[in-house]
């Protein structure tokens, strides 16, 4: 199975961050799972890569060019693809994926796994999907989670299609399990 990991470009100001990624990355390849990602040797994106390289994993990244030629693209992964667009490069990594999971990250991170949730509530796939709840990192927006389905914006059969995980242990029982919404309109 292939794991859409999206992770911070940066390593964050906690060593729990990066230990946890590494875990994370070399449990999955234990479980014999490959990785997809967005292809950057920085940050808690170059840690997952390293990590699951060096348990024998495979790795595949997704770049776009421009960031290619600013010299941020790992040279050591598996399989590079390098893309014209950010558009083109999620689209890739979520037609890649047979599950998703958020690390730890910034603005990029938290858009990429919204887009790819929106895109399981509307129906465009049916895919697995969680947070890596890392030191209670990802509580805010679980919490904005609860609200939206209090609110009336999420029904109750969408409530929980984004959870939270707290290990590699967790996510591969949640694949497992995992039972996708019905597509809110169709």
């Amino acid at each position: 199975m292939r794991i859409t990991v999206y992770a911070g470009s940066a390593l964050g100001n906690r060593p729990v961050y990066q230990e946890e990624a590494a875990v994370f990355a070399k449990e999955m390849v234990a479980a014999g799972h490959e990785i997809v990602y967005g292809g950057g040797a920085a940050g808690l994106m170059g840690v997952v890569a390293d990590a699951a390289l060096a348990a024998g994993g495979r790795v595949t990244g997704v770049i776009p060019r421009h960031l290619v030629d600013a010299e941020v693209a790992h040279t050591g992964l598996t399989e590079l693809h390098i893309v014209d667009t950010m558009h083109q490069r999620k689209q890739l990594m979520a037609d890649l994926a047979d599950a998703f999971v958020a690390l730890p990250g910034g603005v990029g991170t938290v858009e990429e796994i919204l887009e790819a949730w929106a895109w399981l509530i509307l129906g465009s796939h049916r895919k697995p999907m969680a947070l890596l709840n890392v030191d209670g990192y990802w509580d805010r927006l679980l919490r904005m989670n609860c609200r939206m389905s209090a609110s009336g914006f999420l029904r109750p059969e969408e409530t929980d299609t984004l959870p939270a995980v707290a290990d590699a242990g967790e996510f591969s029982e949640l694949i497992r399990l995992w039972e996708p919404p019905p597509p809110r309109w169709g």
